[in-house]
């Protein structure tokens, strides 16, 4: 025993030795599946820490307020663009969409909170773990800390919001996915009906022009390059290789010609260039479209010295005013894309349907593919080049984060209480400010997809270990007073907003089924849910609702936790 009590002891001295013991262990449990059901990091984490906290382990507050800031600022930061766009034009149906499901979401734990008779810090809980608002738990923290209240009543209700927010989190994301992918199609008319309509508009949206080259299905597909030997009839005479490029584009395939062998000799392409039989030829495209359209050339070959030249493979953020209000099938006609292959187009990092009239955003971002000196000239004309690069401009989070938590801090009371961004949401408006400056002047700002995704997925699961460490002696008694009826609340609270908001989306707000799906995901912040619904549905055009809805959701569903506060 004296050994547990010397590890107990040396853990309660050394905090810094639990909270990375809990993120550790936190995301080994997250992963771990039985079937097609894992806990996930985030809830992981928590249960981890309240079990290390039982043997109480003392924490500064500071931290997880510093490493939670971090993620406000990464998660408004990364969806700026979209927020400050979706607040005009056709974008504001869905921003409007947004505000009535957080309030309908905070209405129906609300009214739960009532029947049950449930106080603030449970009802807080509920809320965040119902509704999958996670970042909610430090606004309504600050929000309660702020409070005239006594120590002991702020510290009562305080500790009870991570208890109820890990019985109702479970559900909340794992229920919200398995619901949206497979009740959700249900309650629009099947799923037969919904999959038959999405293939309708994606008909639409491609205008008669559809091939497998247009990056759609296939849109994560690789580009290839590939050498081929001139031997078919065609080249029974001398063939320009603008007359090839011509053949393809006359098909509606994207092969360009990138490199040739022309008498024994290598060549860069010109148009003039003249091929004959028996010389050899390199072609570039989407892998499927290569194989199935380049037997008009004659047989695949082998040359490695042919094919030993560079390929750039390229992000590129639209920023430029030409391109950005451009569909996909207008970019792929533009001069300076040729020998360009789009490979993937994202918003908010989620992929976006490419198809002929999917309109391209500011802050989009287009992996192209090609020569470097054809992709530098396409990136030139679209946008920022978003090269690899290990540096992160620090001093814009330093000051972003500072100036956000500085406006959030000033307040003004409403009826005894104190009404402010708090800073929380004063980390996550200055993120939401910098990312839409950035998508405008990207030339500051740069932080890599490796560094946003550290203060995404390491800033929130820090802050719930550091929760789950300091709650953990009164966990225990906090699950044991609300005891399993708010497990069966939270399914409640959870699946009635999903359930209402499917059938206003399609009936009220008149958002096509697949459409509608992705509005509904995006308010709840659901990242899981669009990933399940794209993948019962075989396509990403659900995505089209989603990108503005979550982009508004992230402020305004974590903010209508404070209602619960109010009216609770």
């Amino acid at each position: 025993m004296w050994l547990i009590d010397y590890v107990f002891e040396v853990l309660r001295q050394n905090p810094v030795i639990p909270i990375f013991l809990t993120l550790g262990l936190g995301f080994w449990v997250g992963q771990l599946k039985y079937k097609s059901f894992s806990l996930g990091a985030v809830a992981a984490t928590l249960i981890i820490g309240v079990m290390i906290g039982q043997i109480g382990i003392d924490i500064s507050p500071t931290v997880r307020v510093v490493f939670f800031m971090l993620f406000l600022f990464s998660i408004g930061y990364s969806v700026g663009p979209q927020f400050f766009r979706s607040l005009r034009g056709s974008g504001l149906k869905q921003v409007g969409f947004a505000i009535l499901e957080a309030v309908v979401c905070a209405s129906t734990v609300i009214i739960a909170a009532k029947i049950m008779g449930y106080d603030t810090g449970t009802a807080c809980g509920l809320f965040a773990g119902s509704q999958t608002a996670s970042a909610s738990l430090g606004v309504t923290t600050d929000t309660i800390n702020s409070m005239t209240m006594s120590a002991e009543a702020k510290k009562k209700i305080t500790d009870m919001i991570p208890a109820c927010y890990a019985v109702t989190y479970i559900f909340g994301t794992i229920g919200s996915a398995w619901i949206l992918s497979n009740v959700g199609p249900w309650l629009l008319g099947g799923m037969k009906k919904v999959k038959e309509e999405t293939a309708e508009i994606e008909a639409k949206m491609d205008d008669g022009e559809f091939t497998p080259d247009d990056g759609m299905i296939e849109a994560n597909r690789p580009v290839a390059f590939r050498a081929y030997r001139a031997e078919s009839d065609m080249f029974s005479e001398p063939r320009t290789v603008q007359y090839v490029e011509d053949l393809f584009a006359g098909k509606n395939v994207r092969l360009f010609i990138e490199r040739l062998r022309l008498n024994g000799k290598i060549y860069d392409p010109k148009p003039g260039l003249k091929i004959r039989r028996g010389d050899t030829i390199v072609l570039s495209g989407r892998r499927e479209v290569i194989v199935d359209e380049a037997s008009i050339i004659g047989p695949e070959v082998s040359d490695n010295e042919l094919m030993s030249f560079g390929a750039e493979n390229l992000p590129v953020t639209v920023s430029k005013k030409g391109a950005a209000g451009m569909t996909f099938g207008e970019i792929r006609r533009q001069p300076y894309m040729k020998g360009v292959i789009i490979k993937t187009m994202t918003r908010n990092g989620v992929s976006l349907p490419a198809r002929q009239k999917t309109e391209i955003q500011r802050g989009d971002v287009l992996t192209l593919v090609g020569l470097p000196s054809q992709v530098q000239n396409a990136a030139e004309n679209i946008g920022y080049a978003d090269r690899q690069s290990e540096s992160t401009d620090m001093v814009l989070i330093g000051l972003g984060v500072a100036l956000g938590c500085f406006i959030g801090a000033l307040s003004f009371m409403v009826d005894g209480i104190p009404v402010s961004l708090s800073t929380s949401g004063g980390a996550l408006f200055s993120g939401l400010f910098f990312g839409w400056l950035r998508s405008r002047k990207p030339t500051f700002g740069y932080i890599p997809p490796q560094v946003s995704w550290m203060f995404d997925k390491l800033g929130l699961n820090m802050f719930i270990a550091v929760i789950g460490l300091s709650s953990g002696p009164t966990f225990i008694h906090g699950i044991a007073e609300v005891g399993i009826s708010l497990f069966i609340v939270g399914i409640i609270c959870t699946l009635i907003p999903l359930v209402v908001m499917t059938l206003v989306g399609h009936r009220i707000f008149k958002f096509g089924r697949a459409e509608t799906l992705g509005c509904v995901a995006g308010s709840r912040c659901g990242v899981a849910s669009i990933g399940a619904i794209q993948d019962a549905l075989g396509s990403n055009l659900p995505a089209i609702g989603y990108t503005v809805t979550y982009a508004a959701a992230n402020f305004i569903l974590i903010f209508s936790s404070i209602l619960v506060i109010i009216f609770v």
